[in-house]
């Protein structure tokens, strides 16, 4: 298809600095990604290339104008992140979708406000906020993990919920960390340092190891959450997949009210012994249909690590595929 010119106007000039980036480097970003021309003449930009390409960086650049607007930041991240929804939402063709969600659908925590970065992460917080127990399937990088955690810290700094917490299972002690060196918290930390992580990315040091010492903030491997009720809090069990069954029940009947239960996990990443059913299987499909329970699933494509990340997933998924993993 022959090239066509497609004109962009902005109204508020303040915002065209953070737009176009240093020496427009935002807006050679997206001629990296797209393969057209993006040239800016002061408040209006002129795209050249294949139309629909065009109109794919256009709405791109719509959606990071009006984060601007919303007083959040763009940088090098957001960019790719708003042409793979643009260019998802094409695909769909749906691109008003990704208009209209891309600028407004937003987790605030202390240190950061988080974005979709992706048309699943985009579903998948639609889940977390509407859902009162939410599964996220996926392989590694889609931020099945890191979404929920922020969900959670949102909740528990508004008020509307009083304490998180966190669990994983600990497959690779079989659930038996007694022979481990230090106290409980020292046993479990290697298996739950992502969580961690998570946390010291959305909240102030200081107030993650405070309220990690007055309980508003509790890990846990899935062991220990056996006769509790869990109420007023939001709940995460993280590497669902390693779950057995009758852990996923124990762990999914521990939900008590104004609780909020999110469940993550890799199916293609199972380490319980061959021939044990994966809890995280068992229960997705046993929920399937259930009135307040939803489930999302990510792919290669909603990957936002290292580009590498997403191409290494999807030869992973070839490989499985043609059934010659062991190969």
């Amino acid at each position: 298809m022959a090239p066509s010119s497609l004109a962009l106007e902005f109204d508020d000039n303040r915002l065209l600095p953070a737009l176009y980036g240093d020496f427009d480097r935002h807006l050679a970003r997206i001629e990296q990604l797209l393969g057209i021309t993006v040239a800016s003449r002061g408040n209006s930009i002129i795209i050249t290339g294949d139309p629909s390409v065009a109109e794919i960086a256009r709405v791109a650049l719509q959606s990071l104008y009006v984060r601007l607007a919303d007083g959040l930041d763009v940088a090098l991240a957001e960019i790719d992140a708003a042409v793979r929804l643009a260019r998802s939402a094409a695909e769909e063709e749906s691109s008003g979708v990704a208009e209209l969600d891309s600028g407004k659908l937003v987790i605030r925590t202390p240190k950061r406000h988080i974005s979709p970065r992706s048309a699943g992460q985009q579903r998948y917080m639609r889940t977390l906020m509407d859902s009162e127990l939410a599964f996220g399937l996926g392989p590694a990088g889609t931020g099945k993990t890191y979404l929920a955690v922020g969900m959670a810290v949102s909740m528990l700094t508004s008020g509307r919920v009083d304490r998180i917490i966190l669990s994983r299972p600990a497959v690779e002690a079989g659930e038996r960390l007694g022979f481990l060196p230090g106290d409980m918290r020292d046993k479990i930390d290697p298996y739950l340092r992502p969580l961690y992580d998570a946390l010291y990315d959305m909240l102030p040091a200081e107030q993650v190891d405070r309220r990690l010492e007055t309980g508003e903030i509790e890990v846990a491997p899935l062991a220990f959450m056996r006769g509790r009720t869990l109420a007023n809090a939001y709940v995460i069990l993280d590497e669902a997949q390693n779950a057995t069954p009758v852990q996923m029940k124990m762990f999914l009947t521990r939900l008590g009210e104004n609780a909020r239960m999110v469940v993550t996990g890799d199916l293609s990443q199972i380490d319980l012994p061959r021939g044990v059913t994966s809890g995280l299987r068992h229960a997705v499909r046993t929920l399937e249909g259930v009135q307040g329970v939803a489930t999302t699933q990510l792919s290669a494509g909603d990957v936002v690590r290292h580009e590498l990340v997403s191409r290494i997933v999807n030869a992973y998924e070839a490989v499985e595929a043609r059934g010659d993993e062991n190969e």
